[in-house]
């Protein structure tokens, strides 16, 4: 049986039990991702999430395929997901053990800003790369 983990936002107006498709996450440098989080958003793609309080949730149609989902409340920044609800990654640190995660990847890394860089050998992409490579898949997880 696949485990639900547990997270939420800072005020927990927003509660959530999600499965994650690995343990690891992906770190997008995208200007929009930044200018969202204030840093960079680090994303654990999941299946079957269950939110316990969805009027809690703010809603932005980023493009014309993403929207990226926050807490009325409080502002956390915690989903992205496909407009039409296909795919969807949830932010790291929302996680109650975000450290079970593992950094595999940093996309978009042509748009990161030179002052700051993670430690560790994550495949770095820049952002026609990893457009290309989620086309391949059959996805589009930024914007």
């Amino acid at each position: 049986m696949v485990r639900k983990l547990s997270g939420g936002c800072l005020c927990d107006a927003v509660r959530f039990a999600c499965v994650p498709v690995a343990d690891e996450m992906r770190i997008c440098h995208c200007t929009m991702c930044r200018r969202w989080t204030g840093s960079v958003f680090m994303g654990v793609e999941v299946n079957d999430c269950d939110i316990a309080d969805e009027s809690a949730l703010g809603v932005y149609a980023s493009s014309e395929y993403g929207e990226r989902v926050f807490c009325k409340t409080c502002g956390s920044s915690l989903f992205w997901r496909m407009r039409d609800g296909s795919h969807v990654v949830v932010a790291a640190q929302a996680f109650d053990d975000p450290g079970r995660f593992e950094l595999k990847a940093e996309i978009f890394i042509d748009e990161k800003p030179d002052n700051y860089a993670f430690a560790g050998q994550a495949v770095k992409l820049t952002g026609a790369q990893a457009l290309a490579a989620f086309a391949a898949e059959g996805e589009l997880n930024n914007g």
